[in-house]
């Protein structure tokens, strides 16, 4: 019996590049592709008869982590391999907390995808060596894993950001309002939001903060 593949990529281009790698072996079919997390969301309730996804992280709408967290939640049995161009610290540590079985770089070729899909199905993880390397790592030095997830709670919205960047800048408060075309009020009220979110006083420890988690 095959193994039913579904991919989900906001790429074109790249999901034909898999469609084609994965072409070449006789026990895998790709039964369908989306391009976000919530097109792949609507095909599975439509079909979730699917032995493992192909999983994009960047994508609009809903992305690839958000996806494997409901994913995983709705339709425990289906493997997820996340494949992507990054093998940044925190993505590796988000995909893994939301329940990806495997992390695998897109330029990855024919032959190592399709071991990587055999091995995830038969309960191991594909991973990419240099993301293997990188996942010891955070297993070692759990305070960086503690970084990553407080990075993951600041969340601001696009205006914050945008205030937050003026700010960086060393612009008064007048001059913001000026340049994003609001009161110097709502920036007022802005900044006040950004201090609490950040949890911190002042304009310094502000743009230090953001800077570090890498906001602005």
């Amino acid at each position: 019996m095959k193994i039913r593949i579904a991919i989900s990529d906001d790429n074109t281009f790249l999901i034909k590049a898999v469609t084609e790698k994965l072409s070449f072996f006789d026990d895998l079919e790709v039964r369908f592709t989306a391009l976000n997390g919530k097109e792949l969301l609507e095909k599975l309730e439509a079909n979730h008869n699917i032995d493992l996804i192909l999983m994009d992280i960047e994508m609009p709408v809903m992305n690839g982590i958000e996806a494997t967290k409901r994913i995983k939640q709705k339709y425990p049995h289906i493997k997820i391999i996340m494949l992507t161009v990054f093998d940044n610290d925190e993505n590796i540590f988000n995909a893994i907390k939301a329940g990806a079985d495997g992390y695998l770089l897109k330029e990855i070729n024919a032959e190592n995808l399709h071991l990587g899909v055999l091995e995830t199905l038969d309960g191991g993880a594909a991973m990419n060596p240099s993301i293997a390397l990188k996942t010891l790592k955070l297993l070692r030095n759990p305070s960086s894993i503690e970084n990553l997830s407080q990075q993951e709670e600041i969340k601001l919205t696009k205006r914050e950001i945008d205030v937050l960047e003026q700010l960086s800048k060393g612009l008064s408060y007048t001059l913001i309002a000026k340049n994003l075309i609001l009161s110097t009020g709502t920036i007022r009220k802005h900044i006040e939001n950004i201090y609490r979110k950040l949890q911190v006083h002042n304009k310094l420890e502000a743009v230090q903060k953001a800077r570090r988690n890498n906001l602005i």
